[in-house]
């Protein structure tokens, strides 16, 4: 296997769910982290402190509002204080709750002034200026790997899901498109399109309980996806074993989209 030791791994919203299971993921291989949390500072620093300790990398936290685009930059510029290279971006924080309020919903009462373009904002606008600002810096030595979260929310309907549903389609057309015109950095790029996992994203849906049932219903496997089965892809699309995929989507889904 690759040897990923001594490498910087840069995560957007790691401290809960999917994220804070993928900088794991990366610490546990020698990789050391920067990852971003929306408001809980304490929590952060937390999570990172226990990296630290555990596996003995180098991990720190950092503010980002990712409705904000323009603090992509002043973010990586910190980085670049702390790190002394980056060679993988994986573009993951997301929104929910009030910030998706008129664009979580039935078709007929999406409001695309207000959530839908937060949605769009959060999901595609995050990965282009993440993915700009990790490119500059991956190029400088020598090449590295992006991956996008999707969903299969995309692929087959779950209600109240257009905006988030059509927004993965959106970023996985982003990140091929990506991939082509970075392939020449000998940067890769990817997304990795997990079923419904069990985070609290998930569990702030209205019908949570419905798509939980569903989900394992329609599995292959007969359970709810975990955040370490997305983690574990995401981290196999940035290692060597993976060197010649790239303009690709990773379905991790329990077999649900087939049933």
């Amino acid at each position: 296997m690759s040897d990923m030791r001594g490498k910087v791994a840069v995560v957007t919203g790691a401290t809960k769910g999917i994220g804070k299971a993928i900088i794991t993921k990366f610490a546990s291989e020698g990789v050391n982290v920067a990852f971003t949390y929306n408001s809980n500072e304490e929590v952060a620093n937390e999570i990172a402190n226990d990296l630290m300790e555990k596996y003995g990398i180098k991990a720190k936290a950092y503010p980002l509002n990712i409705l904000e685009l323009d603090g992509f930059k002043p973010l990586f510029l910190e980085i670049d204080k702390d790190f002394d290279r980056v060679d993988f971006f994986i573009s993951n924080a997301m929104i929910y709750g009030r910030p998706v309020v008129g664009g979580y919903g039935k078709f007929m009462k999406l409001r695309p002034a207000k959530g839908l373009q937060n949605i769009y904002t959060a999901t595609v606008g995050a990965f282009v200026r993440g993915s700009q600002e990790a490119a500059v810096r991956m190029q400088k030595v020598g090449g590295g790997a992006i991956v996008t979260m999707s969903s299969t929310g995309n692929r087959i309907y779950i209600g109240n899901y257009a905006g988030h549903g059509t927004n993965k389609a959106a970023v996985e057309a982003m990140s091929r498109y990506a991939a082509v015109e970075l392939g020449e950095m000998n940067i890769r790029v990817n997304a990795v399109s997990g079923g419904p996992i069990d985070t609290d994203a998930l569990k702030a849906f209205t019908n949570y309980e419905e798509v939980k049932a569903e989900t394992i219903a329609r599995s292959a496997v007969n359970r709810m996806g975990q955040p370490e089965d997305i983690a574990g892809s995401v981290y196999f699309l940035c290692t060597d074993e993976a060197g010649w995929i790239t303009g690709q989507t990773l379905v991790v889904d329990g077999g649900t989209t087939f049933r």
